[in-house]
């Protein structure tokens, strides 16, 4: 039902005139969305782009924001509904993993993954970035199976 689905995303936007690179695109963006300041001293790296299906390049910036209290953040009410965090554990547990196979035209296009976390289905563009982490944050305990033309590092 499309009133179940919900969009789940990290912290993102388009550049600003004045950041200076997308780094600072995703720290501003994180503080806009989330109330939550990372500096760049915490930024790991940039990840490979990937383009969405309407072929806009995002460029996701890694970041360790150490252990996370939830309630003192301050999320933006007008972007954010609910913020959780999943421990790398429970995402590398197999049963927590899925794959969406999707077809057009009656034929098959490609393979996202999907990862699952109680009421909430990680999917898309947010999964494709989640699945990326985790090749390099766990790359002998993660198996991606990722499948896409569609959804492809740049």
């Amino acid at each position: 039902e499309p009133d179940s689905l919900c969009l789940l995303s990290f912290p993102g936007g388009k550049c600003d005139p004045a950041d200076q690179d997308v780094v600072h695109t995703a720290l501003r963006e994180t503080q806009e969305e989330l109330g939550l300041a990372v500096s760049e001293e915490q930024v790991w790296g940039i990840l490979q782009p990937v383009h969405d299906t309407r072929k806009a390049t995002v460029v996701p910036v890694l970041a360790s924001v150490g252990p996370l209290d939830l309630q003192s953040l301050k999320p933006n009410p007008e972007e954010v509904d609910e913020v959780f965090v999943l421990p790398l554990a429970h995402l590398l547990q197999t049963q927590n993993q899925g794959y969406t196979h999707f077809c057009q035209d009656g034929h098959f296009r490609y393979t996202l993954p999907v990862f699952l976390h109680g009421p909430h289905r990680i999917w898309g563009l947010t999964a494709v970035v989640t699945d990326f982490t985790l090749q390099l944050l766990a790359p002998g305990a993660y198996q991606p199976r990722l499948i896409s033309p569609e959804l492809h590092p740049g």
